[in-house]
């Protein structure tokens, strides 16, 4: 499940979504807390994307959180939505690419030993994890939630309705600081 809200800055260049771990992996059950900064080219260019939640994950560097997945470098289209990529980052977690790791221990782990991967990415999860939604508790969603029927393990077809909205909401901001 993915849900996202704005920053508390009320940047309209930042978006901090939160991602359900996925069925069947190390991260099930938990909720991890990621952020989306968008450049001043936008959507010319993509966005860059930090786990907020410490996570052990071959494609996550663990000291800032760096999420690196091709959405977000050679395969980016300005046609590409925030939605495809919090799904895309949320398939990464069941689909590692310890090819292009930026942790390389848990890459080489990944790699090596599957078993022993599962175990230490379940161990910090379970450290840094939260139990419960963080959104839904702070009662922040833009109504921008992606439920299970829209999005399909993780990879599958949003809703066009729910990126209208989204993109709606985004213009009303944008309005608004225009008049101030």
């Amino acid at each position: 499940m993915l849900r996202f809200r704005t920053a508390a800055s009320s940047s309209l260049a930042e978006i901090h979504a939160e991602i359900e771990g996925p069925t069947g992996t190390p991260y099930e059950g938990l909720f991890f807390q990621l952020k989306l900064v968008l450049g001043g080219d936008f959507p010319a260019s993509p966005p860059r994307g930090f786990f907020l939640t410490k996570i052990y994950h071959p494609n996550v560097r663990p000291e800032t959180g760096d999420i690196c997945v091709n959405t977000l470098k050679k395969d980016w289209t300005s046609a590409t939505t925030i939605i495809h990529v919090l799904s895309v980052i949320r398939c990464l977690l069941i689909v590692p690419f310890p090819e292009s790791s930026l942790n390389d221990e848990a890459g080489k782990l990944f790699m090596d030993s599957y078993e022993e991967y599962h175990r230490r990415a379940k161990l910090m999860g379970g450290v840094h994890g939260k139990r419960e939604s963080a959104v839904v508790k702070e009662g922040k969603s833009l109504g921008g939630e992606a439920e299970d029927e829209n999005v399909e393990n993780g990879s599958g077809l949003v809703k066009e309705g729910l990126v209208k909205k989204v993109r709606k909401e985004k213009e009303k901001k944008k309005k608004s600081l225009k008049r101030l």
